[in-house]
């Protein structure tokens, strides 16, 4: 072949390239601003509560999301509209007491949104949200001493979560809730830890592990069912586990779970069944969405009966 013909050739193909770069690079950097994932806090005279909101682009010029409430899990937003500044989408209700669909409306400045939504309580309401961090870590973990959170004996070192029954008490060992009531509060605050738990559950209960007291490991009676993230292994309806690794009620059962940023692995009676995946955003339940902070633990009581015999943190230094 003809250099000079091999060297237009070649100079076309750069120029193709470089057409195909930069489009690229428009394409990323005229994303709609709405575009990530948002921290929420949600204002209602009942006492403010979380809330996230994920947008994301399909195909060239559709927004989709995915919202979480203040109860219940991850839904599906099919549509976020947004002209200039302003947004705004509708999803179907999930646990809520609504006559009609919930929606959210609001306004995009800097790196914050704000607006009103239709709450749980039926009322409108005012709300502001931030950019959630990445929660990235440049090494690995060193990890520190463990910590023993239940002392077996009493129940220092935890705190009701509100003012609904507290219906929890220490009985030969054991930390259990008897009945549905209040959840349980650790004082101490985590940033990244390890943590093991044992615990059991008489048949057809539920509860459950917040991590940082925003990120919800399911807990409840689902021997032999179809592994799913909103039953036990999973982190409420984000991550679904590999297999059910469940044992049947009334036995004595074990998570392990390592925490690090986003990033969770979890062991469900020795078997892991999530792998160093990475937990979006706030599980319905959380206590707040101040993603970046160290959160508590907490274990779920008012879904119905549950006991632990061991509760061990070992934290990141």
């Amino acid at each position: 072949m003809n250099t000079n013909i091999r060297m237009k050739k070649i100079l076309a193909l750069l120029i193709c390239l470089s057409f195909s770069l930069a489009s690229g690079l428009r394409a990323e950097q005229e994303l709609p601003a709405i575009v990530g994932r948002w921290d929420i806090v949600v204002h209602d005279p009942n006492g403010d509560f979380p809330s996230w909101l994920e947008v994301t682009l399909s195909g060239r010029h559709t927004l989709v999301g995915r919202f979480v409430a203040a109860f219940g899990s991850s839904r599906p937003v099919s549509q976020v509209f947004m002209e200039n500044d302003k947004f705004n989408f509708s999803l179907p209700v999930q646990f809520e007491n609504l006559p009609s669909d919930q929606w959210m409306k609001g306004t995009f400045v800097g790196d914050k949104i704000s607006g009103t939504t239709l709450a749980y309580t039926g009322r409108t309401v005012s709300f502001e949200g931030q950019r959630a961090p990445t929660l990235a870590r440049n090494a690995p973990p060193v990890w520190g001493e463990p910590i023993e959170l239940f002392d077996g004996k009493t129940l220092n070192g935890w705190h009701p979560r509100n003012a609904a029954p507290n219906r929890w008490i220490v009985k030969d060992g054991v930390l259990i809730n008897q009945n549905s009531g209040t959840d349980l509060v650790s004082t101490r605050k985590f940033t990244d830890f390890k943590v093991h738990a044992e615990f059991r559950y008489p048949p057809g209960s539920n509860s459950g592990i917040y991590l940082r007291g925003r990120y919800e490991a399911q807990i409840e009676d689902n021997f032999g069912e179809t592994a799913d993230s909103h039953r036990i292994g999973g982190i409420y309806g984000f991550l679904q586990p590999k297999v059910n690794a469940a044992k049947k009620a009334g036995e004595w059962q074990t998570y392990d779970i390592t925490l690090v940023g986003r990033f969770v692995t979890v062991a469900l009676n020795g078997v892991t069944v999530i792998t160093e995946q990475e937990i979006p955003g706030i599980t319905g339940g959380a206590l707040d969405s101040n993603e970046g902070e160290p959160g508590p633990f907490f274990v779920q009581g008012d879904h119905g009966p549950v006991e632990f015999r061991k509760f061990v943190v070992t934290p990141a230094r």
